[in-house]
């Protein structure tokens, strides 16, 4: 069975730094594209950033860019999410998921998603 688990988040002050991790299980890592969603509260689910399978091209939503990347290991079978210069309106809970298509930013083509993991920023 596949599975996606996040962890890493928690409660920062703005202007700090947060590092998200997401391990996955049950199939060739590798073969996926990955990304991270997140929802705020009130808010529908927003693409964050997608890496590709062999973590050479990146893509990022306008209001993360130049502040968050996104990195993978696929010896680890893990995607990383390095937040920084964060943001009270970053706070939201962050998702990692997985997609055959490439820098698509709808949830619906997104297939196996993670628990999510609590990220609060503080001014």
């Amino acid at each position: 069975q596949v599975q996606l688990v996040e962890s890493g988040g928690g409660k920062v002050q703005e202007g700090g730094s947060l590092r998200l991790s997401c391990a996955a299980s049950g199939r060739t890592f590798s073969s996926w594209i990955m990304a991270w969603f997140r929802q705020g509260p009130g808010n529908e689910r927003e693409f964050v950033a997608t890496i590709s399978r062999s973590g050479s091209s990146t893509s990022y939503a306008d209001s993360v860019k130049g502040r968050f990347t996104i990195s993978r290991d696929n010896a680890e079978n893990t995607v990383y999410l390095q937040m920084n210069s964060l943001k009270p309106e970053d706070t939201a809970v962050y998702y990692c998921a997985d997609s055959t298509g490439w820098d698509t930013r709808s949830v619906y083509n997104y297939h196996t998603w993670g628990q999510g993991t609590q990220v609060t920023v503080s001014s």
